[in-house]
């Protein structure tokens, strides 16, 4: 069927890049980034955001238009969750699309609303979120996606999880990845770069199951190189912690959530990328590892062999001595690290953001179309 190419006006949930952006943060903003440079004619992106505190500022994506309502997320998100009131337009204005960038939807007089569902940890590990996650994903996710105009999902595997668990068909959920980051390949440091974990601080992250495995690479190999964390809440973990009778005092650092100049220079000085994970939707570390052709350690679970595409080395979570000896080859062998980073630069030049973006407006166009016939 061929639709007429109709004014889009899109309103987009920008607050998980409000601050310190993590990896949902990160995509948030860089397909703005790229949806805002796709646009014509009278087309237009609006931004919005509800914080008491913090700002969205004018500039930060130029073109676009915003909404910055001085009401607490955590209000508002009750209110849209469990009332689905007010509707957004009432912030915005007349708009013909709603784009939620979680499960849930963004109340709309008239639009048509999408949601994004990024993995299904929340009805899996229920326990293991908090706040509003907690309270309303578990409960809310599958009537939400059924009622939605479609379900944007950042990788093949999410897509499968949506359509088994939640039974939204398989027409009605759009993937749409991440794209790599336009940084240049690096220069190899070798192995003796610290060994990096980038993320959040989370359960099914599987730091414990790192740190024990870091730990056995150490009693191996006591000349192995550092261990550094990068992610919010890494700076409360103890890092001078005894694992498996094994001192770690000094070999592990702690930083923190860090921003992009620093995450950046981080992949550069690193000599492996570990990404242990029991789930993962999607693992935005992992592309960005391979866009500078950092080698890549990951767990076998989730998205992660997708991302990787046979570029890097795979291993079981719960496998600390295996994860270890992975861990050592990656480190030691010079073969196989120049073919994991020579496969990884080829595997991250199949992600665009361009191409995302495009995936999006695309059923963006479809569902304005269709809602103009009926």
């Amino acid at each position: 069927m061929c639709y007429d190419s109709p004014r889009v006006r899109i309103l987009l949930d920008y607050r998980p890049a409000l601050r310190q952006r993590t990896g949902v943060g990160v995509l948030v903003h860089r397909l703005a980034t790229a949806l805002q440079a796709r646009l014509t004619g009278s087309d237009s992106l609006t931004l919005f955001s509800s914080s008491w505190k913090d700002r969205l500022q004018s500039d930060v994506i130029p073109g676009t238009t915003h909404v910055d309502a001085r009401v607490p997320v955590a209000l508002l998100n009750l209110a849209w969750h469990r009332f689905e009131w007010p509707p957004v337009d009432w912030f915005s204005g007349t708009i013909d699309i709603a784009q939620s960038m979680h499960p849930l939807l963004l109340p709309s007089r008239s639009a048509a609303q999408f949601v994004t569902i990024h993995d299904l940890h929340f009805l899996d590990r229920r326990e293991q979120t908090s706040a509003e996650i907690r309270r309303d994903y578990p409960v809310l996710a599958a009537d939400h996606a059924s009622r939605a105009d479609g379900v944007i999902v950042p990788s093949h595997y999410t897509k499968g999880l949506v359509e088994q668990r939640l039974g939204v068909p398989a027409e009605r959920v759009t993937v749409c990845s991440p794209g790599a980051p336009g940084w240049p390949p690096r220069a190899d440091p070798g192995s003796q770069g610290p060994i990096l974990f980038v993320g959040t601080i989370e359960p099914r992250k599987n730091v414990g199951g790192l740190l024990r495995a870091y730990a056995a690479l150490v009693r191996d190999n006591p000349k192995a190189p550092m261990l550094v964390l990068a992610g919010r809440n890494a700076s409360d973990l103890a890092t001078d912690a005894t694992v498996d009778g094994v001192s770690l005092k000094g070999r592990v650092q702690a930083l923190g959530y860090v921003d992009d100049e620093r995450r950046l220079a981080l992949y550069r000085e690193a000599s492996i990328l570990v990404q242990p994970s029991f789930d993962e939707g999607f693992g935005l570390p992992v592309l960005e590892a391979m866009t500078l052709g950092l080698p890549v350690v990951a767990a076998n679970r989730g998205s992660l062999p997708e991302v990787l595409g046979g570029s890097g080395l795979l291993v079981e979570p719960d496998d600390h001595a295996g994860m270890a000896a992975t861990m050592r080859t990656a480190l030691e062998d010079p073969a196989q690290r120049r073919r994991m980073a020579a496969a990884g630069l080829v595997r991250a030049r199949t992600y665009s953001w361009d191409s995302a973006a495009r995936s999006l407006y695309e059923v963006y166009e479809v569902a304005v179309a269709r809602r103009k016939v009926a």
